[in-house]
């Protein structure tokens, strides 16, 4: 059985490296540099004055709904969908003079993937914002935390265009979706490699 078992892995990786779109990690443009930690990524920019970093984990990042197609098998010849890694990321905006960070929680949410018709709206939305102390490793649930779904629209729009402005915009998002997804990518090969190691190791 482990024969079997590490041969399909290796045809998968083959697979898996064939539809691979970006050998290296694709970059955001707007001068963020980018750190990563296992399924961890963290975008860095620094502005007259503040630092903005941008937060994400690729677990748990694929949406369901591309998971439900299981009858591959009927049709040998078509491609498998595209899986795109649409991650919740955190927003962090320190500025030098304070000892607050300002916290925004961000996600995609799931209808609004492949709009891209309407120009209007955003392609992200921002789901919390709260104040954390700077530096802080660990945040403290007794600070006050916004949840915007009773938000005033011109509150919420500010906040937007407070994001917009360090170039959390759509286009980030956009460059964001797609570094996730190549990230994804790359661990799951990894995950296969290492998967197939652990089963050929007697």
């Amino acid at each position: 059985g482990d024969k079997a078992f590490a041969q399909f892995l290796t045809d998968e990786i083959n697979e898996e490296k064939k539809i691979q779109k970006h050998k290296s990690l694709p970059k955001i443009s707007g001068g963020w540099e980018l750190e990563v930690h296992g399924t961890e990524a963290k975008l860095v920019r620094k502005i007259a004055g503040e630092k903005i970093t941008v937060t994400f984990n690729i677990n748990n990042s694929i949406p369901p709904s591309a998971e439900e197609d299981t009858q591959e098998q009927q049709k040998p010849d078509e491609q498998e969908p595209e899986l795109t890694s649409t991650p919740n990321f955190v927003v962090e905006v320190i500025k030098d003079d304070t000892k607050q960070t300002l916290v925004l929680d961000c996600h995609f949410p799931e209808d609004e993937i492949g709009h891209e018709g309407e120009e209007e709206s955003d392609i992200f939305t921002i789901r919390e914002v709260s104040f954390q102390p700077t530096g802080e490793a660990d945040w403290k649930d007794t600070n006050y935390t916004l949840n915007t779904d009773s938000l005033d629209w011109a509150l919420y729009d500010h906040l937007m265009d407070f994001l917009a402005d360090r170039g959390v915009d759509n286009t980030f998002a956009d460059e964001l979706v797609e570094l996730s997804t190549a990230l994804e990518h790359q661990e799951y090969i990894k995950f296969l490699e290492d998967l197939k190691s652990f089963v050929k190791c007697q």
